[in-house]
C-alpha cells in the first residue's frame, strides 16, 4: 500500500468491535414506511405483496451471509441472526451493520417489480435503518425473539380491529382510535366477531406470528464453543478443531432456507430444530 503524508488521517476512524462469543442481531427497520405505503396503496391492515416482498428480501439476505442462521420479521422490519462463533469483518460492528442493511434494501428495490407489477418506484426510494444488539445466551436470544413476535401479535390484533372499525364499520380514524383506548385483547376480539363476524383465531398465520427465515442442515450442527457446555463432540469445553470449522463453513452455503409462520416463543419449533442453537 502507497504511503504519503495524509495517511495519518486514518488515526481519526473509529472502530467498535463486537463481544466474542455472544448472538449478533441487526434489527432493521423501514424507514417513514408510512409514506412509503400510502404512496402505493397498501393494503391495511395488511398488504400481502408488501410482506412477500419483506420476506423474499430476507430469504436473499441469509443466501448473501453464511453467518446469519435465522431471521424473524413483521410488519417492515426483521431481525438477523448470527451465530455467536461468527468472526464476520473480525466482528466490526459498522460493516455487519452496513452490509445487512444495504442487502436488504439492494434485494427489496431489485424485487419490487416481482411483487407490484403495475407500480414503478419513485424518490423517495424505499430505505431502512438499523441496529446490532448482542446477547450472550441463547435465553437471552430467545426471549428477545418472543419479544418481537409477542409485540408483533399486538399490534397486529390492534391494527385488525382498529382498521375493521373504520373500513367497514364506518369510523373515522379519531374515533376508532377513542374506541380502542384502554381495551384489552378479549374486549378487540369481541369487537372483531361480534360486529363484524371476525374470528382473529382464523386469521392469516403470517399476520399474526410473522416470518421466521431459518437455514435447515437437517442434522445436528458440529456444535459452537462454550466454555459452560458440553460440545457435540462430548469434550467439555473445548473449542471445535479448525478441520471441524472448515467443515462447518463449507456446510453453511448448502442449507436449506425455510420460511414459516409459527409460534416462535414456545419450545416445540426449537425443540424440532437443534441444529439452530445447539447450547439450549
Amino acid at each position: 500500500m502507497a504511503n504519503s503524508k495524509y495517511d495519518y488521517v486514518k488515526s481519526f476512524e473509529q472502530t467498535a468491535q463486537l463481544l466474542p462469543n455472544t448472538f449478533l442481531v441487526v434489527r432493521i427497520d423501514g424507514r417513514s414506511f408510512h409514506h412509503l405505503s400510502h404512496k402505493h396503496g397498501f393494503e391495511r391492515p395488511n398488504d400481502q405483496r408488501a410482506l412477500d416482498l419483506m420476506n423474499a428480501a430476507a430469504t436473499a439476505v441469509l443466501r448473501e451471509i453464511p453467518d446469519i442462521s435465522l431471521a424473524y420479521g413483521v410488519s417492515d422490519e426483521f431481525s438477523f441472526i448470527f451465530d455467536r462463533s461468527s468472526n464476520l469483518f473480525d466482528r466490526r460492528e459498522s460493516k455487519i451493520l452496513t452490509t445487512v442493511v444495504s442487502t436488504f434494501t439492494s434485494y427489496y428495490v431489485h424485487l419490487w417489480s416481482a411483487h407490484f407489477p403495475d407500480q414503478s418506484l419513485s424518490p423517495p426510494m424505499p430505505s431502512f435503518d438499523g441496529r446490532v444488539v448482542q446477547y450472550p445466551s441463547v435465553r437471552n436470544l430467545r426471549d428477545y425473539l418472543s419479544w418481537r413476535q409477542c409485540n408483533g401479535h399486538i399490534n397486529n390484533l390492534y391494527n385488525t380491529t382498529f382498521w375493521a372499525l373504520v373500513q367497514r364499520g364506518g369510523m373515522k380514524t379519531t374515533q376508532a382510535e377513542e374506541t380502542l383506548k384502554g381495551t384489552l385483547a378479549a374486549a378487540k376480539n369481541d369487537i372483531l366477531f361480534s360486529n363484524f363476524g371476525i374470528n382473529y383465531n382464523k386469521e392469516s398465520e403470517q399476520f399474526k406470528k410473522g416470518s421466521v427465515i431459518y437455514k435447515d442442515y437437517g442434522i445436528q450442527p458440529l456444535g459452537i464453543w462454550d466454555s459452560s457446555v458440553m460440545t457435540t463432540q462430548g469434550d467439555p469445553g473445548s473449542a471445535p478443531s479448525k478441520t471441524q470449522r472448515d467443515k462447518e463453513k463449507k456446510r453453511r452455503p448448502k442449507a436449506e432456507i425455510r420460511l414459516e409462520h409459527m409460534d416462535i416463543i414456545r419450545d416445540d419449533f426449537w425443540a424440532a430444530r437443534p441444529w439452530l442453537f445447539p447450547d439450549t
